[in-house]
């Protein structure tokens, strides 16, 4: 099979310092740092607009090349315009079990974990190894933040236009289907699975095909939008195990909330899936050792300073309240960066004071608390007036999802000035993108947005305190006015 076409997404744990290999026996166990696998192309988000040139005007085209689009290509990109393209992701390492070499014979295996401890860096590993041996069939990484990776609609959609990717066979039957029942990628999630995945399947000679116990990654399940939606696609997947209507091994990663828990523990699907806990743990400690040196070596070298900083007290402090969690150390590492502060050394003097002054409040086996005051201290530092905006900004993203050119004229801010307000808390999230109307908004992970939304973590900073609420509907008022200018149409309105 040719290679997978290769996507830029950044998901949970993407910004994980070392690659992972699952452990057979149950554990999860961690390999030497490799270099990460390079994005190679990436589709616009646009992508889905009629024709070539969408809406395109006062432009020359010097000495243009066009290649006829056959019909199956056609039939795809109708089945792409229903997918999930941000989602696709080759990297990581492989494991026995999906080569179907270990003694889990189960056709689904499912890794569960608390935020922050490398269920997407996992998930990565596994494909990285996968794709060259023509053994990934689809990758799916969900993002709680992002609308086009958070729809359970699209979640076979995608599956399915990534095998037609890779198997041209599979991929002729699935335009074909597109391009006489387009409505197809709107039916229930039972109806694209049947339809799109086990019929086409079907007419494929699997043996010839090479997708014969190909492994299917959906890492990050429970950022999938709605509780019933997630266990609707467990039960999908594990009664197609159970009738082999699908050759495929399927991993799936997520936290472990009661929903999911409750799915994977039914009658129906526990004796067709095996599971691997993934817990915070203080052996990965000498990891974190390395990724602060290698770190802390390149920001000396940026910014002149000498080898003696920093200490071998402040290092060992720092893997110490980490406690074997990624997020923290690495959440860290982009404080210290920030260029908007007054350089290193400060950030880091910051950063130490807090470490000591939160370790007589948490001990040292709550990392998962430790995380939540960083935040705090990040959102505290900030100025009240670009702290007040950073809390608007939030509570119309956890509204309902609009474009960062929405949300400034929304807010009334020219587009410097909202750059500067993702920049102050560049530690958690980054601006994609120079150009304002097609700038992308993505957040490291997806616990900042968890902890202020949640009044009883983030208390005072709570984007939906008082004052932010009585801001709330001034803030959709203006979003339908932007919305209505700009498409002619009504904003729509969230649920109460």
């Amino acid at each position: 099979m040719p290679r997978a076409v290769k996507l830029a997404h950044i998901s949970e744990d993407s910004y994980h310092p070392y690659r992972w290999t699952a452990d057979p026996s149950g554990t999860a166990s961690q390999r030497p740092p490799v270099p990460s696998a390079s994005t190679t192309a990436t589709f616009p988000q646009h992508f889905r607009a009629h024709g070539i040139f969408p809406n395109a005007h006062d432009f020359v085209l010097n000495y243009p090349q066009f290649n006829e689009f056959s019909s199956v290509g056609f039939g795809l990109k109708e089945l792409l315009s229903h997918s999930m393209p941000g989602a696709f992701h080759d990297s990581g390492r492989i494991t026995n079990w999906a080569l179907g070499t270990s003694d889990c014979k189960e056709r689904i295996l499912w890794m569960h974990g608390p935020f922050g401890v490398g269920k997407s860096a996992i998930s990565q590993s596994c494909a990285d190894v996968l794709e060259p041996m023509n053994k990934l069939a689809a990758t799916l990484f969900f993002s709680r933040s992002n609308p086009d990776r958070n729809d359970p609609q699209r979640v076979f959609t995608s599956i399915a236009y990534q095998i037609a990717t890779v198997c041209p066979s599979f991929g002729e039957i699935v335009s074909r289907r597109m391009i006489e029942h387009p409505a197809l990628a709107t039916k229930s999630l039972s109806k694209q699975f049947q339809d799109l995945l086990v019929q086409p399947l079907g007419q494929v000679d699997i043996a010839k095909s090479g997708l014969s116990g190909c492994v299917v990654i959906i890492d990050g399940l429970d950022e999938c939008r709605g509780t019933e939606g997630q266990c609707e696609i467990i039960k999908i997947i594990a009664a197609s195990a159970h009738k082999r209507t699908t050759p495929f091994r399927w991993f799936i990663t997520s936290r472990p909330e009661d929903p999911i828990i409750r799915a994977m523990n039914s009658p129906a699907v526990s004796p067709l899936r095996s599971r691997i806990k993934l817990p915070v743990s203080r052996k990965i400690d000498h990891e974190i050792l390395l990724y602060l040196t290698d770190e802390f070596r390149m920001i000396r070298e940026d910014n002149g300073l000498p080898e003696s900083w920093p200490s071998e007290a402040a290092l060992a402090l720092l893997v110490e309240r980490g406690a074997g969690l990624w997020i923290y150390v690495s959440t860290i590492v982009r404080f210290i960066k920030d260029e908007n502060s007054l350089g290193p050394k400060d950030q880091l003097r910051i950063v130490l004071e807090f470490a000591k002054e939160v370790s007589t409040k948490v001990g040292p086996h709550n990392p998962l608390m430790e995380m939540d005051f960083f935040y705090t201290l990040i959102m505290q530092r900030l100025p009240p007036r670009v702290r007040t905006t950073v809390q608007k900004f939030l509570l119309i993203l956890s509204t309902s999802f609009v474009s960062p050119c929405s949300i400034a004229a929304a807010l009334c801010l020219s587009g410097e000035q909202f750059h500067r307000a993702c920049a102050s808390i560049q530690s958690v999230m980054e601006l994609q993108g120079s150009d304002l109307e097609f700038m992308q908004i993505n957040f490291y992970h997806t616990s900042f947005l968890d902890f202020m939304e949640d009044p009883q973590r983030s208390k005072d900073l709570c984007i939906h305190g008082d004052f932010l609420t009585g801001c709330r509907w001034e803030l959709l008022e203006w979003l339908h006015k932007v919305c209505y200018r700009s498409t002619g149409t009504m904003f729509p309105e969230p649920p109460v």
